[in-house]
């Protein structure tokens, strides 16, 4: 029971890592004892990134760019990732994008950029690193695929953006059907549907130009609106993860966790 939660000395992949909910986790994995690897499309933000969370959490992070909305982006990273390590026991697919227009001027290009980076990526990817992630896994340590959907997959949005919220429904399925396939091969596969957070994705549907700090940029209206009166922290949405990663989480197989703060269940 004393490390139930320990994912110490584990080989953890983050993509979209460099900011937001993707930030967030490999923080927290990083604070608590893992090698962490994050990836993002920008080279120098992915790096910067890696650089400030290694300064501050310690560990060992490392950046490794690549494109997820594209196939060749996805055999670049796994390839980067099989040449520095043989097993992988964590794989976080965080990586996704967002594309708002009215119902009437929705463009092809915002349905196909969100679909491709939201779930072909996130399949394929994991396709890519089943090898990695096999050789991990044991009965009683088994590998973890986690998935960082949306609550906007599973309830309404509230915003335009008419292909985010099917590609997260899209992947808390394709998380059900991986985890039936994969769970005797002892990888576990789950996803987490987290609500609002104070991430550059929500803050250019909120008003706040993509800022997540600084002037006009007022978080505490946001949470307000929310049923536990804030906006998420990377605490909340690392506390997840962790759970899922960890020895405590070693029985949950193909769940779709919300990390809302009662958002859902309140409308």
């Amino acid at each position: 029971m004393k490390n139930l939660f320990s994912v110490a000395g584990k080989t953890v992949l983050v993509t979209g890592g460099s900011r937001g909910i993707g930030e967030m986790i490999a923080a927290g994995f990083l604070a608590h004892g893992a090698r962490v690897y994050i990836s993002s499309r920008k080279a120098d933000s992915c790096h910067a990134t890696a650089e400030r969370l290694a300064r501050e959490h310690g560990g060992e992070c490392i950046a490794l760019p690549a494109d997820l909305s594209r196939l060749e982006g996805v055999a670049a990273l796994a390839s980067a990732l099989t040449a520095r390590e043989r097993s992988l026991n964590v794989l976080v697919n965080n990586a996704g994008a967002s594309w708002g227009a009215p119902l009437g001027e929705f463009p092809e290009v915002g349905w196909d950029k969100v679909m491709d980076t939201n779930v072909k990526g996130v399949f394929f990817l994991t396709q890519a690193l089943l090898p990695q992630l096999r050789a991990a896994g044991t009965a009683e340590s088994p590998s973890r695929v986690i998935n960082i959907g949306s609550v906007d997959g599973i309830g309404t949005p509230t915003f335009d953006t008419y292909s985010y919220g099917p590609s997260k429904a899209a992947l808390h399925h394709l998380t059900r059907m991986l985890a039936a396939r994969l769970v005797r091969d002892h990888i576990l596969v789950n996803a987490i549907a987290p609500g609002p957070f104070p991430t550059w994705m929500l803050s250019t549907g909120v008003g706040f130009g993509g800022k997540v700090d600084g002037d006009g940029v007022d978080w505490a209206a946001i949470g307000r609106t929310n049923p536990r009166g804030r906006v998420g922290t990377p605490e909340d949405i690392a506390g997840v993860a962790i759970f899922l990663a960890s020895r405590a989480g070693a029985y949950t197989v193909g769940e779709v966790i919300t990390c809302d703060g009662g958002l859902l269940v309140a409308r």
